[in-house]
């Protein structure tokens, strides 16, 4: 798997999450104000990333685990920290989504990986 590749998804599918949680809620889809939500999430992906050391191996499931929740817990921290907000409902819905965005890409990975190696043998 390409590293550089598994790092962009990343980072791409934690704006994802950031641009639609904003829609969702009718605000507004500025540069400025997906990249203030977004922001503390990509730290969070940069910290599960280094703590995994990722680099190695993005598809194994303990460096994809570690970079979800580094990501959200990260991502919390970080909002709590320069005073917005972090509510439950809110805790709950990123969990899961980013657990769908950043362990779903990988499984989706692993997939077609395993099923290209079963046709060429």
């Amino acid at each position: 798997m390409n590293r550089a590749l598994a790092l962009f998804l990343d980072l791409a599918l934690t704006m994802v999450f950031a641009t639609v949680g904003r829609a969702s809620h009718s605000e507004s889809l500025t540069l400025p104000g997906v990249w203030h939500t977004g922001w503390p999430f990509l730290v969070g992906v940069g910290i599960g990333w280094l703590v995994s050391r990722g680099w190695r191996n993005p598809l194994h499931w303990v460096i994809a685990a570690t970079i979800w929740f580094c990501t959200v817990a990260g991502g919390m921290v970080l909002r709590l920290l320069t005073h917005d907000t972090a509510q439950l409902a809110f805790i709950g819905v990123a969990t899961v989504v980013l657990a769908l965005f950043l362990l779903g890409w990988r499984g989706l990975a692993r997939m077609i990986i395993r099923r290209r190696q079963l046709v060429q043998v």
